[in-house]
């Protein structure tokens, strides 16, 4: 099996540089005239995955909105992430998982091992330590998976944090680039990215990462083409993801609808294959 970063590339040049988010926010759930239940929600992913399987390059199904239905949510999650990675499909769990030694090297093993959940390739915190992440790491890295670290998010919180310069002159979040970056070293294209807010102002040097750039806050929270293109350096843009969840899920639940906005969404982001 190939690295993840290379499965990823070869994906973002055959379907285009898009991230797709399933999330069954309980308000689209009442849009799509869905039950709030474990039904409901089963309906909903199985749209999706009939929606956006083998079309686009990296899905992202929010952990949050299945895990809040309990063990029959996760019994879903593990349905829609099989169905997915046997379309072919590359899957991201979006699990932002963060913790210390062994329980670090559960979370790892749960999402990144062979057993039900496993992806290829999770979202995971590193604000307790960018070390911490070992565990995590070292799994993808021997199962070929990949991991997108959280690195300047766009919520107003994590500004006094992510934004703090240290001893060394650079900010948090330019340190966790910074470290990404140095897992990426001797790849065609690295294996372990950072999560990036499209709603930003201003983002840290991404320009050693070799890694890819998922993009979070497109649509719904205010990102767009525009932004992501202010954001990122000309050199930069074949490494990037935006990703669309809401604007595009609230085209649903008709499968037809759902796949003619997500080419139109893909039109939007084009320039970033150029």
């Amino acid at each position: 099996m190939t690295s993840f970063g290379a499965r990823l590339r070869h994906e973002m040049r055959q379907h285009g540089p898009l991230c797709v988010g399933i999330d069954p926010h309980p308000q689209l759930l009442r849009d799509w005239e869905l039950s709030e239940d474990i039904d409901g929600l089963k309906r909903f992913a199985d749209a999706c995955v009939d929606a956006f399987a083998g079309r686009v390059a990296l899905v992202k199904p929010q952990v949050a909105f299945f895990e809040a239905y309990g063990s029959g949510g996760f019994m879903v999650l593990e349905d829609t992430i099989a169905a997915l990675r046997d379309s072919g499909t590359l899957v991201l769990a979006d699990a932002k998982r963060g913790d210390i030694g062994s329980t670090m090297a559960a979370y790892a093993a749960a999402w990144l091992g062979d057993g039900p959940l496993g992806s290829d390739a999770v979202t995971v915190s590193p604000y307790l330590g960018f070390g911490s992440l070992a565990p995590a790491l070292e799994l993808a890295e021997m199962n070929r998976r990949g991991l997108f670290v959280l690195a300047a998010t766009s919520n107003p919180e994590a500004a006094g944090l992510q934004r703090t310069v240290t001893a060394d002159g650079r900010t948090v979040a330019q340190g966790m680039v910074d470290d990404v970056a140095v897992r990426n070293v001797g790849a065609a294209f690295g294996s372990v990215g950072v999560v990036v807010g499209a709603t930003l102002t201003e983002i840290p040097n991404l320009s050693l990462l070799n890694g890819p750039i998922l993009m979070p806050g497109v649509g719904a929270q205010g990102g767009g083409p525009e932004s992501v293109r202010a954001l990122i350096p000309a050199g930069s843009h074949a490494a990037v993801l935006p990703n669309v969840s809401r604007e595009l899920l609230r085209a649903g639940p008709d499968v037809s609808a759902l796949r003619e906005r997500l080419e139109r969404l893909r039109d939007d982001f084009a320039f970033l294959q150029a």
